[in-house]
């Protein structure tokens, strides 16, 4: 581990971005260059005391976990993520395999959309990061782990994760999903995580597992929607799907026709903000 060059790379990076290229509001009275520490250190979900000690010279040695946090706060290329993973002393994550760090490309896109909500996914359904709209109108998926990490895996294993959508919906996306997962394991290949999720959910799902056998295969690009939020109701919204390079992750967009209910129910939304609205949030 290069504590003085860590050090140097992580300021060099946070001075260099600007609120509004992570979606915060760029406020008054700012002298900082750049980012601040402590909105680097919220953006990551770690301690601003943490943050400064790596800063500082300071901390041990970062986590992967804590390196893969940092890469997506600060925005970093695929580049000067194995950069930031080397100086920790860590070896860089592989690049022939889809990885948990998300597209700069889509998060730029994402960091803009403040008046629609947004998520990045990956082609197992994780979901990395949601702007504030999407958290208000479907909750905070970003907090699960293991397999839960995957809205397929919770859709077929958890009754709860179905509430979203309207049941005379669920058949339509239990195919959608099932179909979509299958071109991912296809573009895959021979990959663990992939084949490993299609063999839990086989074993503890049989709707699942007829559907798979169906062998049924698409890629989904675009869908209209009707989610079942709390206190809107049925709000009717189309999805837009921007693909990522390496088609490992894709950036959704929900949108209405202007004058359209939906709009109207997104106006809403945005104007009393998540909490004024009991999303259901699990965070298991």
């Amino acid at each position: 581990m290069d504590k003085e060059q860590l050090a140097d790379f992580l300021r060099r990076r946070r001075e260099a971005l600007q609120p509004g290229d992570v979606g915060l509001p760029k406020g008054l009275r700012r002298r900082a260059t750049g980012l601040r520490r402590e909105e680097v250190s919220a953006l990551a979900q770690m301690s601003t005391d943490y943050y400064n000690r790596l800063e500082q010279q300071r901390s041990t040695q970062p986590s992967p976990q804590i390196l893969t946090a940092l890469a997506h706060a600060l925005r970093l290329t695929t580049d000067e993520r194995d950069h930031l993973f080397r100086l920790a002393g860590h070896t860089a994550p592989p690049r022939h395999t889809p990885s948990e760090h998300v597209s700069p490309g889509l998060l730029r896109i994402l960091d803009r959309l403040d008046d629609t909500p947004a998520q990045v996914i990956s082609d197992l359904g994780e979901i990395f990061s949601q702007n504030r709209l999407a958290i208000a109108l479907l909750g905070d998926h970003t907090h699960f782990t293991g397999p839960e990490r995957s809205f397929i895996w919770r859709w077929f294993t958890d009754p709860s994760a179905r509430e979203i959508y309207p049941p005379a919906d669920h058949d339509h996306h239990s195919r959608v999903q099932v179909a979509d997962l299958r071109s991912a394991v296809g573009r895959r290949g021979r990959d663990f995580r992939a084949d490993a999720l299609v063999s839990d959910l086989r074993s503890a799902s049989e709707e699942f597992a007829t559907l798979w056998d169906a062998h049924k295969v698409a890629v989904r690009r675009s869908d209209h929607k009707r989610i079942a939020h709390p206190l809107l109701g049925i709000v009717e919204l189309d999805c837009q799907i921007l693909v990522a390079e390496n088609e490992a992750q894709r950036l959704l967009i929900f949108t209405a026709p202007v004058g359209s209910e939906g709009a109207q129910q997104l106006q809403l939304l945005s104007v009393l903000g998540i909490q004024d609205f009991e999303v259901p949030t699990d965070t298991r």
